[in-house]
């Protein structure tokens, strides 16, 4: 870990408000819709909080861009935490998390790949790992993405 930069006091405290904030909305969009899991996006907000605004290079205005890194949320019942990362990065919008499983919404109670930052759907619990694995691979040897991430 010597590589290992330890970020300043400013950044952590902005990651530890984009976390709350992440928390916030996921409790909002599952008590709209009165259905989900948000103790798993609790649970899962910190880490989610660091990979997106610390950690992954991605342009949030271009999901699709092949030279974003990947992300798999393998535990896909916690898709609300993701949802709210993507509207904190400015690509989805606050308000559609209000809609969440709504039938005319694209959020759903899992990740599809119907929304751009998805590439692999999940909802079983490990199902995420092989599909990263496979994501990694290809990435190194034929695409030559940057990163994939895996929140396991």
């Amino acid at each position: 870990m010597a590589s290992y930069h330890k970020p300043d006091e400013k950044t952590l405290q902005g990651l530890k408000d984009i976390a709350n904030k992440l928390r916030i909305h996921s409790i909002k969009a599952t008590c709209a819709s009165n259905s989900g899991h948000p103790t798993s996006c609790c649970s899962a907000a910190e880490l989610m909080s660091v990979l997106f605004f610390n950690a992954m290079r991605y342009k949030a205005d271009d999901p699709r861009n092949q030279c974003n890194d990947r992300f798999v949320l393998s535990k896909g019942h916690a898709a609300p935490v993701l949802y709210a990362a993507w509207a904190e990065a400015g690509f989805v919008k606050e308000s559609d998390l209000l809609n969440l499983r709504k039938i005319d919404c694209d959020l759903e109670g899992h990740p599809t790949p119907k929304l751009a930052f998805v590439d692999v759907a999940t909802g079983s619990l490990g199902q995420g790992l092989g599909a990263a694995c496979g994501m990694a691979y290809t990435g190194k040897h034929f695409d030559k993405a940057r990163s994939v991430f895996i929140f396991y």
